[in-house]
């Protein structure tokens, strides 16, 4: 079985740092979308938003910027700057579920305004010669909402459609709408990738039994929770290397010194760290208990000692 695994972009999470220490520690994904960029009608890029996509931050990674807009002339000014840096896509964010962007028009707030994506991909089709790819939900209200989006997107040559299987109002809540999912499949030609609560070995190829049209995966919290995932499934085994967490520790390690560098302040390093371990401690025994030990740490050997403690823990209780 051919496939290819994509990290879908988590806003605070997946940015060049993350994906460096990830690629080099664990592997197995092939390609990388970048955090969205939003330019809230300015038609300039943010410091923060051209070192995360700078070439030179990504060496070895293949990486597809993003842009979340619902503006054709910050579309098409974002494009010709990725274009300068070498990017030939340009995926378009019609998928941040959460209501501060939703409710300006943004992200999945635009699924039900099929006009309005109609008149921006004419325009950024006329001006400009970018691949665009695309990343959405199935709507915001309803499931219903994409069906009257895809009759619209079969008009462009549309590289790629990735679906995360919920509605925008369900945030990460309950379960992954696969009927909808199929409904996709069943009324577009584009090309489709699946997202959506890949969080085990055995999840993924029930998903791959269910949806045996679809050869590429995108993987965004189950890939931060653990961070293992992608190769084990590359691999196909649900067992983990003999050395996992001196591979984590390393991992971990990585990020903190990079977080380090790149933050100012030990208040904020902590904070970064602490929205991270709320997705790894799922990984670890005795969750709770490690998590409130982080949260209460006031200082940066503080956050050390409670993560070392967490480790030895798990080494001890994979031992017996």
């Amino acid at each position: 079985m051919s496939f290819t695994l994509l990290s879908s972009p988590l806003q605070g999470f997946t940015d060049f740092l993350f994906r460096n220490a990830f690629n080099k520690y664990f592997g197995g994904i092939d390609t990388f979308y970048a955090p969205y960029m939003r330019l809230n009608g300015k038609l300039e890029i943010k410091p923060a938003y051209e070192r995360d996509i700078l070439p030179a931050n990504n060496d070895g990674l293949i990486v597809i910027p993003q842009i979340m807009t619902n503006d054709a002339d910050e579309f098409i000014f974002a494009a010709k700057y990725v274009q300068e840096l070498g990017y030939k896509e340009l995926n378009w964010n019609l998928g941040c579920p959460y209501p501060m962007a939703a409710k300006r028009g943004m992200g999945s707030g635009l699924i039900n305004d099929p006009v309005k994506i109609n008149s921006i991909l004419h325009k950024v089709y006329a001006e400009s010669d970018i691949t665009v790819s695309i990343k959405m939900r199935t709507g915001y209200e309803n499931s219903g909402e994409i069906l009257q989006v895809l009759p619209i997107l079969e008009r462009y040559p549309i590289k790629s459609i990735a679906i995360h299987a919920r509605i925008g109002k369900e945030l990460y809540k309950g379960e992954v709408d696969l009927d909808a999912f199929q409904r996709c499949v069943d009324n577009t030609d584009h090309k489709l990738y699946y997202n959506g609560d890949i969080t085990t070995v055995a999840k993924f190829n029930a998903l791959v039994e269910r949806f045996p049209m679809i050869d590429c995966w995108m993987i965004g919290r189950g890939m931060i929770a653990d961070p293992f995932l992608p190769g084990m499934i590359k691999s196909n085994t649900s067992e983990y290397p003999e050395n996992r967490i001196d591979l984590f520790s390393k991992f971990h390690d990585a990020l903190l010194h990079d977080y380090s560098q790149a933050l100012s302040g030990s208040s904020h390093v902590k904070m970064k760290m602490l929205h991270f371990w709320e997705y790894f401690i799922t990984s670890f025994s005795n969750s709770r208990k490690g998590l409130k030990k982080i949260k209460k740490a006031k200082s940066i050997s503080a956050y050390e000692d409670a993560v070392r403690e967490i480790l030895n823990n798990e080494r001890i209780s994979e031992l017996t």
